[in-house]
């Protein structure tokens, strides 16, 4: 194996990458810290003396982001173009799972600043609450998934294993007024509840008011058949990362941001030709999509986090 940080005299560099082209490029990172119960209480109930732990946390994110480069020495000073933190509470096993999703379009990847982003969250966590809690353990930092450049989208193998405290990303959200047109991306979206996405041609009183598509399949589509397919692209609503689909039965549910609940009712639908396949000569929600029944509206936008909820009936 070589390693292209070390020059011909056996010496650390920084790597020449004037000859890769620009892409779109984005990484998400995962840090967990686990606690004692009453102390994840109190941050839940905003009761620590310091002040708001999250709000500390999500700033601190943030900034070592930015200054990935003035802290990992071979690091590349990047003009980043996105970066969001995103806290789950885990009760069962009393820790915040926090996600950080960086992007940039440029010649090099934001690996290392989605990881400083995620691990420089946790400690701000820490510092806001070791006066009551100095034994809090922060763990599991690890990259979750990765797109652009030579090796394109990657998904870490174990990110959905039994136990783990999964998160995804809502990547984008796409409405068409009326049915069979392809979809448009939007920055944000009032969900309804018992309708659908506002001013969707698919929302109504019917069981299929939402579809969702893994982002990875979309990535995958386009590399089988040398396709640069976009969001709503493929007719979906909503394109969500970092989640298995292959784990997901009829009757789950996903939870996005903080209010919205949308339930499975099926999986894939009958297949017809559609604008879809007319367009692109593939398609995809007829084989992989979530269809899904609004439960609980609200306001969602992309860089939302998106849990599974799994049906206990």
């Amino acid at each position: 194996m070589e390693f292209s940080h070390i020059n011909p005299q056996g010496r650390a560099r920084m790597v020449d990458i004037g000859a890769k082209g620009d892409t779109e490029r984005w990484a998400l990172a995962q840090a967990v810290i686990e606690m004692q119960p009453p102390t994840l209480e109190a941050i839940i109930q905003g009761k620590v003396a310091k002040g708001d732990v999250l709000a500390a946390a999500q700033v601190a994110g943030i900034m070592a982001a930015k200054q990935t480069p003035f802290i990992i020495p071979m690091c590349h000073p990047l003009l980043l173009t996105g970066v969001d933190i995103h806290f789950a509470f885990d009760e069962s096993r009393s820790c915040i799972v926090i996600q950080a999703l960086v992007k940039t379009t440029g010649k090099t990847g934001v690996e290392m600043e989605a990881l400083t982003a995620a691990g420089v969250a946790a400690l701000t966590v820490y510092d806001m609450t070791k006066a009551v809690d100095p034994w809090m353990e922060i763990k599991e930092i690890k990259l979750i998934e990765k797109a652009g450049g030579k090796s394109g989208f990657m998904v870490r193998k174990d990110s959905q294993k039994p136990g783990f405290a999964a998160l995804g990303v809502l990547h984008s959200i796409c409405i068409s007024p009326e049915r069979e047109q392809l979809k448009k991306e939007v920055q944000e979206a009032r969900i309804i509840e018992n309708h659908g996405i506002e001013f969707d041609g698919h929302a109504g009183p019917w069981e299929r008011q939402v579809t969702c598509l893994n982002l990875a399949s979309v990535h995958r589509i386009n590399r089988e058949h040398h396709l640069q397919a976009g969001p709503g692209d493929f007719a979906e609503n909503l394109l969500i990362s970092g989640v298995d689909f292959s784990l997901i039965t009829p009757g789950d549910s996903l939870k996005i941001g903080e209010d919205v609940v949308l339930m499975v009712s099926q999986i894939g639908k009958e297949d017809h030709p559609s604008v879809v396949t007319r367009t692109l000569g593939v398609s995809l929600l007829p084989y992989e999509g979530l269809f899904c029944r609004v439960i609980k509206g609200g306001s969602i936008r992309p860089g939302d986090p998106v849990g599974v909820i799994k049906c206990t009936g």
